[in-house]
């Protein structure tokens, strides 16, 4: 009768409640397990990157912040005032990648949260500011500040998440108050490291501000380590634009770190060719870095780059192709050229959760893995190319990345692991291993499990209602956001941080404006 109960229970897969488990995950502090691919030889890497010189050179980069204009020309870069153009010599450049630290110590709200980015270290982010929003239950909308909370409580929950993403944009909150809310929200709900738009000095400071006062740190203690970040666009082709130099001067001079994206599309705002787009996206990344250097040397930094192609036919921007894999691959070859971090991103350009999707954001994701990315952001919940943030898709792109976590561990090979008395010994030819000891010591611990795939059979699967996986996360969203604990607060000044807030907010806030 044992026999036949382990039979059925192995035919049903599931048919029967399996016992609570144990397993102690751990998905923080990650490393890349997996070897780097490289898509161009050695040499050509450096040729694009002689080229991205001699075009900082050569054809300079429209910088329309005067006083980033100035700090080029103090530096000795040759400054065109009427056109706004900066001319950048390669001495310049290569004194910033000397300066710009290789490993950077990011610290959380709370110390298990805090990691380190550097070339072999890994760590994600869901989708990243969408102006809308969408779920089976509430259809596509315009995102609200509801929106935004319950996000930030999803990335909260999975702990494959290791940095507060921009989120979606909450546009029921005033602009001039928006900074306030996201920053509130993300110390009082979340211990993970946060993320602050860079719209202007006076809303970065307030940023600043909520920050040191929540965690009572001292202007000194604020400044020696990051404890947030933002993400700095360039406008491509060759254009760093005013809120985003501004952002690059305000972080690095208080010893916060930028995240530097080109957003390079191939064929529109780059060359068509993934050689041409990478090595501009590269150029434009390396003025952007020159620049937090001569603000602050030593100054927290992390390349990166955001490079696909576009639908010739519609014009539209494509992810997950062919072409964003090599992208992403060339991307990395140039960052280890630097010796920096380095950022890349998978993404959907699908209008749904559906097989697209999930083909565009596997297919990029794993370009990131093989090009050996530090950050992946937009690695889960992205759709429509950024417009959209899926709470369903959230769920079932998180279920990829913890399995992706758990090979960060390593399969180990031990003799415990080999199992010749606890297992082998013990089971005769032609019997089972499912009441062997080493099988009996670790089922309910040894196997990932999942928190959305569903492993019955057809016939189980049929008698529970046939839900598939969308559905699925659906209920999985629900019950997370249902049964959501903040944690445990460690921060000492959260009451004087609500006082700063009641306090601005009375004297009109802060306008996205530098």
């Amino acid at each position: 009768m044992a026999a036949r109960g382990r039979d059925r229970r192995r035919r049903g897969r599931g048919a029967e409640s399996a016992p609570a488990t144990h397993r102690d995950v751990n998905y923080r502090q990650l490393r890349n397990p997996f070897p780097v691919m490289e898509v161009f030889p050695a040499d050509q890497i450096a040729d694009m990157h002689e080229t991205a010189l001699r075009t900082l050179e050569e054809l300079g980069v429209k910088v329309l912040l005067p006083e980033a204009r100035r700090l080029f020309a103090a530096a000795g870069a040759r400054v065109d005032e009427d056109s706004q153009m900066v001319f950048i010599g390669r001495d310049l450049v290569e004194a910033a990648v000397a300066s710009a630290p290789k490993s950077i110590a990011c610290l959380a709200g709370a110390r298990h949260r805090d990691f380190v980015l550097e070339l072999g270290s890994l760590v994600f982010q869901p989708g990243a500011g969408a102006p809308n929003a969408t779920d089976l239950e509430r259809g596509r909308r315009p995102a609200s500040g509801q929106d935004y909370l319950e996000f930030l409580k999803l990335t909260h929950h999975f702990d494959v998440f290791q940095m507060i993403s921009p989120q979606v944009e909450p546009q029921d909150v005033p602009t001039h108050l928006r900074h306030y809310f996201t920053t509130q929200a993300q110390i009082e709900l979340t211990d993970k490291f946060p993320f602050f738009f860079s719209r202007g000095t006076p809303q970065v400071m307030d940023c600043f501000q909520m920050l040191a006062v929540a965690r009572g740190l001292s202007d000194d203690e604020f400044r020696a380590h990051p404890h947030c970040y933002t993400i700095i666009n360039t406008n491509s082709p060759r254009t760093l634009d005013i809120p985003m130099a501004q952002g690059l001067i305000d972080f690095a001079r208080h010893g916060q770190m930028s995240i530097i994206t080109p957003f390079t599309l191939m064929g529109a705002m780059a060359p068509i060719t993934v050689a041409g787009a990478i090595t501009l996206s590269h150029a434009e990344a390396l003025a952007a870095l020159t620049l937090t250097q001569l603000a602050n040397p030593g100054a927290p930094v992390c390349y990166g780059t955001f490079t696909s192609n576009v639908d010739m036919k519609s014009g539209a921007p494509a992810f997950g192709t062919p072409s964003h894999f090599q992208a992403s691959l060339a991307a990395g070859q140039m960052a280890r050229h630097l010796g920096l971090p380095w950022r890349s991103a998978a993404g959907s350009a699908s209008n749904a959760n559906d097989v697209q999707a999930a083909n565009e954001n596997q297919f990029g994701l794993w370009g990131c893995l093989m090009a050996g990315a530090t950050v992946i952001i937009h690695s889960a919940g992205w759709l429509e190319g950024g417009l959209t943030v899926s709470f369903e898709k959230l769920v079932c792109d998180a279920e990829v990345l913890n399995m992706v976590a758990e090979l960060c561990a390593g399969a180990q090979a031990g003799q415990a692991e080999i199992g010749f008395d606890t297992a082998l010994r013990e089971v005769e030819p032609g019997s089972h291993f499912f009441a062997a000891s080493q099988t009996m010591e670790r089922y309910t611990t040894e196997f990932y499990e999942p928190h959305l795939h569903d492993y019955a059979n057809f016939g189980t699967w049929t008698e529970r209602g046939s839900v598939d996986a969308n559905y699925r996360a659906t209920a999985v969203w629900r019950d997370i956001l249902n049964n959501f604990e903040p944690p445990a607060q460690g921060q000492p000044g959260l009451d004087a941080m609500r006082d700063f807030i009641a306090r601005r907010t009375a004297e009109g806030g802060a306008l996205p404006e530098s």
